[in-house]
């Protein structure tokens, strides 16, 4: 089987984390016959720095071309000063728009060893498993008008039907596949396109009357997210509510490095960590690849359909991280602080075994 994916380490730790997790593909690749293809592609800043802008016509083309699309990470102080529609995140708002990617899926769970690696108390994390879905292309990012000058600054904050009916639809189905409880995260006491987008919820809701839905205002459930996490299961909010709770769920984990996303439309798929580019620690091996390999166990279930590969993917992060092996960003006293490349070793070591004893278990049985 040949399959193409298209490369964007970006900026920052973005090529060492997508270098690691390519030797990881590679790795599951061997076990599974699987060739992949990759094309690797500028984007974001260094982009910017070849060509005057953050993405380009040609990289649109590769992405077009692929089975799904690797992402690292964009940005840095270098770029803070250009105008908005240079800056490296511009061309994560184009990618989102031109390949469609209205549906953003970030996970957050806490690794029973990295319990302690969080500032809230174990008591208060431990059974936390959550989905944020965030819608990906409407909202106040992409409305329009949108400006400033010398008194005003001004964005659009709108929603289509469509818009909200389909992230909808996915989200009750994933919920029907998890723990049948929503949680629709909204401005609606104030907002009028926070109305709408509850309005439209509860409709699409009717067809899905064995799973329970909730709403709440996104002020308490940013509050909600650090008292008690495990009220949720799936959290279903708007573009700009979504961007920043995920964030907020990403400290839930310990670090930003652990948390992986999924961004996926009617006809392509793009996979990143949610953390940033990080341009004070590139190129000294410490960064965090764990938040890229669990992308690309998702790439796995979500665009390639191998759900058994994803699983063993995660059951080697787990692995390694009950062996006591940390990056940086999660070190504690009590583990074991290794480069970015050794815990790529890692975590490739256990996946081999892992993968080994279930195929000698089917064997056996």
């Amino acid at each position: 089987m040949n399959l193409k994916v298209t490369l964007l380490p970006g900026d920052g730790i973005g090529p060492e984390v997508v270098d690691s997790a390519v030797l990881l593909m590679n790795a599951v690749a061997e076990k599974l016959n699987i060739d992949f293809v990759y094309n690797r592609q500028l984007v974001g800043g260094c982009s910017y720095d070849k060509h005057g802008t953050p993405l380009t016509d040609e990289v649109l083309s590769a992405c077009y071309d692929s089975d799904a699309v690797l992402l690292g990470a964009v940005g840095g102080y270098k770029w803070e000063n250009l105008p908005q529609n240079l800056k490296p995140e511009a061309a994560l708002l184009k990618l989102r728009k031109a390949l469609g990617l209205f549906n953003n899926i970030r996970p957050a769970k806490v690794y029973s060893s990295l319990i302690n690696a969080s500032s809230l108390k174990p008591e208060v994390l431990e059974g936390t498993d959550l989905i944020i879905l965030r819608e990906l292309t409407g909202d106040v990012y992409f409305g329009e008008p949108r400006g400033f000058d010398n008194d005003h600054g001004w964005n659009t904050m709108i929603y289509t039907r469509e818009e909200v009916e389909r992230i909808a639809r996915y989200g009750f189905e994933l919920a029907r596949k998890r723990g049948k409880k929503i949680t629709s995260v909204d401005k609606a006491n104030v907002l009028d396109c926070s109305q709408f987008w509850r309005m439209v919820v509860h409709e699409i809701h009717k067809d899905y009357p064995d799973v329970e839905l909730k709403d709440m205002y996104v002020d308490n459930a940013a509050m909600q997210l650090v008292r008690n996490p495990k009220q949720f299961d799936v959290i279903l909010t708007q573009n700009l509510f979504g961007d920043i709770l995920s964030d907020i769920a990403a400290m839930i984990t310990g670090s930003l490095g652990m948390l992986p996303s999924a961004s996926l439309g009617k006809s392509y798929a793009l996979y990143e960590p949610v953390h940033g580019s990080a341009p004070d620690i590139a190129g000294q091996g410490k960064a965090n690849p764990l938040a890229t390999f669990s992308s690309v166990a998702m790439m796995f279930d979500l665009s390639f359909k191998m759900p058994k590969a994803a699983g063993i993917i995660e059951s080697a992060i787990d692995k390694t991280l009950n062996m006591g092996f940390r990056t940086a960003d999660i070190y504690s006293p009590d583990s074991i602080l290794v480069s970015t490349n050794k815990i790529t070793e890692l975590v490739i070591e256990n996946f081999n075994q892992i993968y080994n004893e279930q195929e000698l278990n089917v064997l056996l049985n």
